[in-house]
């Protein structure tokens, strides 16, 4: 089912309960849409409410972006980050949109799962909007600092619970970059686990059955 009347177009996978449902909410990574990650949907807990959503910027020849990624001589590599807060405060604005739509919990268990590009973002929305988000799944991506609040300290972020998984050869973004994330949620208080798994940029099995795991038990 695909619905474009809010904010960003989605597609869903209805609850097994009629009200009052755990939200997940999917976040794809750079060049993909939102029919990636929403193949996990039927083997994920079947009192959530799923929505797997498509980033706003469109690449051709296809697949979207939550935000640029440019290259040039001078500074290398570099993110779009005016794109990537525009996307961040877009997805805290369809998780409003969502509760008042659909059958959900209102914020009282709200889970984000996002890969790569998706993961960078979930942790850029729970960082900035902790209040709307309740767990997190990020599945290769790393810590982009640019996209947080200037004074982190000033939130409360005690509620929060992540879930983190890299690939030891990834050759897309460094598992050095992910190993960082553990200390800089632990410096925050924030409940976290992280994994890894000898695979490059992708989901390997035993790492989609334990971030699965992971969810259930949250929904406890």
């Amino acid at each position: 089912m695909e619905n474009t009347t809010l904010s960003l177009e989605h597609i869903i996978r209805p609850s097994s309960l009629s009200e009052n449902a755990p939200l997940l909410i999917m976040m794809h990574g750079y060049g993909s849409d939102e029919n990636d990650l929403f193949s996990f949907a039927s083997e994920l807990p079947e009192e959530l409410f799923i929505i797997s959503v498509k980033a706003p910027y469109a690449m051709q020849p296809y697949g979207n972006a939550w935000y640029a990624i440019n290259f040039d001589a001078d500074r290398g590599k570099w993110n779009d980050i005016e794109q990537a807060k525009s996307s961040r405060d877009l997805i805290a604005t369809f998780i409003d949109e969502a509760t008042e739509t659909y059958p959900v919990k209102n914020t009282d268990v709200v889970t984000l799962l996002g890969f790569s590009q998706g993961a960078i973002l979930s942790y850029g929305v729970a960082l900035t909007y902790p209040e709307k988000v309740t767990n997190i799944v990020a599945l290769s991506g790393y810590i982009v600092q640019d996209i947080f609040p200037e004074n982190l300290s000033a939130h409360n972020y005690s509620h929060l619970d992540f879930y983190c998984s890299h690939g030891s050869v990834d050759q897309v973004i460094p598992v050095d970059w992910a190993r960082q994330t553990p200390n800089f949620l632990n410096s925050l208080g924030i409940k976290n686990k992280y994994s890894e798994f000898p695979v490059g940029h992708g989901v390997a099995p035993q790492n989609f059955y334990e971030f699965k795991n992971w969810i259930s038990e949250q929904l406890v």
